[in-house]
């Protein structure tokens, strides 16, 4: 299969790599303040960063293009550094991480299960999932350190988004054209369920971020048609975030 092109995603992650190097971390120093609901919530989502996604670099070494294998190291050490800047806001708010949620393992567990288009679909589910919480995050959390890890954590999301777009359609033009529309329907409405179980988990952070339940539903089932278009029929302008 002909994966090429993506040299130009390992330099975009080297760039950002050193651009994060020459800013630095958030001021630590600083108290973060948060409802009990929302850093309930948080220290789910550290769970879900955290990990050395050794599965996920063995298939891609496995898919023979190189370029494609260093790109997704790149993308599991931002991963591992969103752990690590949530695990810091939570120091900052007295707040500890936990050792695990049941809804990381079914996760874990669902992709190692898989091949790599089928674990790039599920784990497609936690990245757009996580667009809309990050924003959610940044712009209801009402103390300023969250609104800074959050919004940088959405800038690293918002590139990790269509990186894994162009490799899916790679793998999706193996299948026959009538299958491609198919699987992405079927992706969607296991989002949907996703969605629902993570807004149900997590409603009562989602209210103390003026958002809600059924508005974080309805924004992720949204943002997935943009997903599928970049998917099955990549564009220039085939992605866009919404944040």
């Amino acid at each position: 299969m002909d994966t090429g092109g993506f040299a130009k995603w390992t330099r975009q992650f080297e760039e950002e790599r050193e651009r994060r190097r020459a800013q630095g971390d958030p001021d630590w120093g600083r108290n973060a303040t948060l409802h009990p609901a929302v850093w309930a919530s948080v220290q789910r989502f550290q769970v879900g960063e955290d990990g050395d996604g050794a599965n996920l670099v063995g298939k891609a070494d496995q898919a023979g293009d190189a370029d494609y294998g260093q790109a997704v190291r790149l993308f599991v050490a931002e991963e591992q550094n969103h752990a690590r800047l949530l695990a810091r806001l939570l120091a900052a708010g007295g707040m500890p991480t936990l050792t695990g949620h049941w809804s990381d393992t079914v996760f874990v567990r669902l992709r190692r299960l898989m091949g790599l288009r089928l674990e790039l679909l599920v784990l497609m589910i936690a990245e757009v999932v996580a667009l809309r919480y990050y924003r959610a995050l940044r712009d209801g959390a009402g103390d300023a350190l969250t609104s800074e890890v959050a919004g940088r954590i959405l800038s690293d999301e918002e590139r990790h988004v269509p990186f894994h777009c162009e490799r899916l359609h790679a793998s999706l033009a193996e299948l026959p054209r009538a299958t491609r529309r198919p699987v992405m329907t079927l992706w969607q409405l296991l989002l949907l369920g996703v969605c629902l179980v993570v807004a149900t988990d997590h409603g009562p952070a989602l209210r103390r971020l003026r958002i809600g339940r059924l508005r974080f539903v309805r924004d992720v089932m949204t943002s997935s048609r943009a997903v599928v278009t970049a998917v099955l029929a990549p564009r220039p302008d085939a992605w866009t975030s919404g944040s």
